[in-house]
């Protein structure tokens, strides 16, 4: 057993303090911020795990002490005992002893607010009923139309050029488009919104500003909804029986809207950046040995959205991972760390698809409770994308690739791909595959014998069930003789006819495979 922080009364540098650029703080204890945490996360996590074990002392902004929980088991019992550790962040002795200011960096992180991720015991299943009671509200069909219609319309924007920035012309726009129109705001979609959520997790010196942004957006719709009561969450949450109050509401959709957002936008990067930079993964995928839920699966495993999660706080004193923690201490959800413990998951080089013991999003009472949304918007969107830029390829050399984030969230700068240039589809319609370009056929591995896609052909027509004149214009003739109606109500993005009956034998199966789970919605 361990004594916490054997520096934590004793002087801290000041923040223009050279010392305050290194890796390593007061007491000889990493930090959780700067270079080194924030281009390679994961030496950190092991440099961590080397010397501390499960449970490591660590040092947030202005070196404010925490601890960092690395090992999978600890993680589920800290998450799963909110007697031991409350997520109530007065709680916090650092808070109570004035060691963190208010204008703190991670202020608008740690700052009691009514909302149920603030919560415990009966006020915690007072308010996360409401929000859970509203998520199953939600048509998941229809979100998953959204994500269909906004990729294609995202797309539009950049198809005919041959070349793009995935994170910034896709992965950065499509999950706020599509959380705008859950909330009931698709008007409030716009590029502050998107710089605003970006901002606000980062800890920079404008994080309170573009909190205070976005939380002005989300108390407007409060008020307006409970003038104008529409179909949307927004009016959910409002009128649900919870009766929660207007501020309770706001910052409940301001959760939402955040950590649903910055989860989406970093997990949809991560998948298109394996998809173009790792062989095996793209082949895998290509080829369909694997489906597009199962890589968003593999990629939380590998790249969870969240890295960690701040915070809890310790009730009393208590013992976990053989540390001695003290009443009022703060803990924090080492997500990514947990999914690379080798306790559980001793080869990481293991196939993970169709394990979800990873803990991506959280775990516990207050394990997230949109997450099936998030995978939604994520699997949909990347099929969505491959489906119509199959040629996709990276346009710099994978070493180039950077990334930025705190201890929170590590996501792309940027993503730059090139692909044939084409003509913008239908944005009212759902993406579909098209003509391939005559230049690239494929998006199979990219190596020195190159893997050509089938071309798709028509198996011949038996004479006796050939499509006679009376086929509707506008449909097509399968190989069993049957028109199918493949054109969209104009304006929904559904689907007009009925679903086609499955091709025989001969024709392209992974192809059919893909047209199908689109028109199934799944």
């Amino acid at each position: 057993m361990t004594t916490p922080f054997p520096y934590e009364h004793g002087p801290v540098p000041p923040p223009e303090c050279p010392a305050h650029g290194l890796g390593v703080g007061p007491g000889g204890l990493r930090r959780l911020y700067g270079p080194e945490a924030e281009q390679d996360p994961h030496g950190l996590y092991e440099k961590l795990r080397a010397e501390h074990g499960t449970v490591a002392p660590v040092l947030l902004h202005g070196d404010v002490p925490a601890w960092l929980v690395l090992g999978h088991s600890e993680n589920l019992h800290m998450t799963r005992t909110p007697s031991q550790f409350s997520r109530d962040s007065r709680r916090w002795r650092a808070l109570q002893d004035g060691s963190v200011a208010p204008d703190h960096p991670l202020a608008p992180i740690f700052t009691w607010q009514p909302i149920c991720v603030f919560a415990d015991g009966a006020t915690h299943e007072r308010q996360r009923g409401a929000v859970t009671d509203s998520m199953a509200r939600i048509d998941t069909r229809g979100v998953r139309r959204h994500v269909n219609r906004y990729s294609n319309r995202l797309v539009n924007g950049f198809c005919r050029e041959g070349r793009t920035d995935l994170v910034a012309d896709f992965a950065e726009r499509l999950p706020m488009m599509v959380m705008c129109a859950i909330l009931g705001m698709p008007e409030e979609y716009n590029d502050r919104m998107v710089e605003a959520a970006r901002d606000m997790i980062k800890g920079t010196a404008t994080a309170v500003q573009s909190n205070a942004y976005v939380v002005g957006v989300l108390t407007r719709l409060v008020e307006r909804r409970r003038r104008e009561p529409a179909d949307d969450f927004a009016t959910w949450l409002v009128e649900h029986p919870a009766n929660m109050n207007d501020q309770e509401v706001a910052e409940h959709l301001r959760l939402i809207l955040i950590a649903s957002y910055e989860a989406t936008v970093n997990l949809i990067a991560n998948v298109l950046r394996m998809v173009l930079t790792d062989p095996r993964f793209r082949a895998r995928l290509s080829g369909g040995h694997m489906t597009v839920p199962e890589a968003v699966e593999q990629t939380l495993w590998d790249e969870p959205p969240f890295t960690a999660v701040f915070g809890r706080w310790a009730v009393g004193d208590t013992e976990l991972g053989g540390k001695h923690i003290k009443a009022g201490d703060a803990l924090i959800v080492g997500i990514a760390p947990a999914n690379t413990d080798p306790v559980v998951r001793p080869d990481l080089t293991a196939n993970m698809e169709g394990n979800r013991s990873h803990l991506a999003f959280s775990g516990g009472p207050h394990e997230c409770p949109g997450q099936d949304i998030g995978r939604a918007i994520a699997d949909v969107g990347v099929d969505a994308l491959l489906l119509r830029l199959p040629d996709l390829e990276l346009a710099v050399d994978e070493n180039e690739l950077r990334w930025v984030g705190n201890f929170m969230s590590r996501h792309l700068v940027e993503l730059p791909a090139e692909f044939a240039p084409r003509s913008p589809q239908d944005d009212r319609e759902p993406p579909s595959m098209g003509r391939p370009s005559a230049a690239r056929q494929d998006w199979e591995v990219q190596s020195a014998v190159r893997h050509t896609a089938p071309t798709p052909v028509r198996a011949p027509l038996d004479p006796a069930h050939a499509p006679s004149a009376a086929t509707p214009a506008g449909a097509t003739a399968t190989v069993d003789g049957s028109a199918e109606a493949l054109s969209g109500a104009a304006g929904d993005g559904t689907a007009g006819g009925r679903v086609p009956r499955q091709r025989k034998p001969g024709g392209p199966a992974r192809l059919w495979r893909v047209v199908t789970r689109w028109w199934s919605g799944d």
